[in-house]
């Protein structure tokens, strides 16, 4: 089970696109076919279309644009995303969402003795721990956090491990 994000937000932005193009275009249909002068004149834009050479530059820069918009949302519906939800070990078909993962071993990093403020991103192979603290001597407490978030790994069992990464802040120096 590897749900993968919707593609929204360029689905959503290429159909606002062909919504406004055909309704102008309605707009002036309508407008010609009650008799009426359109907003954008049908005789203009073929005039100044015809007049306009494949080799002049607005030509070459509309179609690169469009080429490299086609080229963008092509790329954005082949390629995958990261995944939404990442399967756990077992016989069921199960998983975890990446937010509901980050959140459990962002409190369990957080209620490890010494820990004061807790940060984790949870990358496609890796969790950075962003941990801070407001003790003078910090030895063992990162070797504490990994700890306790191997054991909260252990119990939510995901398919592909990540590998962990853990920095550590204090906000007072030793004197």
């Amino acid at each position: 089970m590897k749900r993968r994000p919707r593609r929204t937000i360029p689905a959503t932005l290429t159909a606002l696109v062909l919504l406004a193009a055909c309704v102008l275009v309605a707009i002036v249909a309508i407008q010609l076919a009650i008799g009426r002068t359109p907003i954008i004149s049908y005789r203009s834009v073929t005039g100044t279309l015809h007049s306009i050479h494949w080799n002049d530059t607005a030509p070459l820069i509309a179609g690169g644009t469009c080429a490299l918009l086609g080229l963008l949302l092509l790329l954005a519906a082949l390629l995958p995303g990261r995944p939404t939800v990442l399967p756990l070990t077992g016989d069921m078909d199960a998983g975890v969402t990446r937010r509901s993962l980050r959140h459990a071993l962002q409190n369990t990093a957080a209620t490890v003795d010494g820990v004061t403020r807790a940060k984790l991103k949870l990358g496609r192979r890796t969790i950075v721990a962003r941990i801070r603290t407001d003790r003078t001597n910090t030895a063992g407490l990162t070797d504490a956090v990994r700890g306790a978030l191997d054991q909260r790994l252990d119990q939510v069992a995901p398919l592909n491990r990540p590998a962990m990464k853990i920095q550590l802040r204090a906000t007072r120096n030793a004197p």
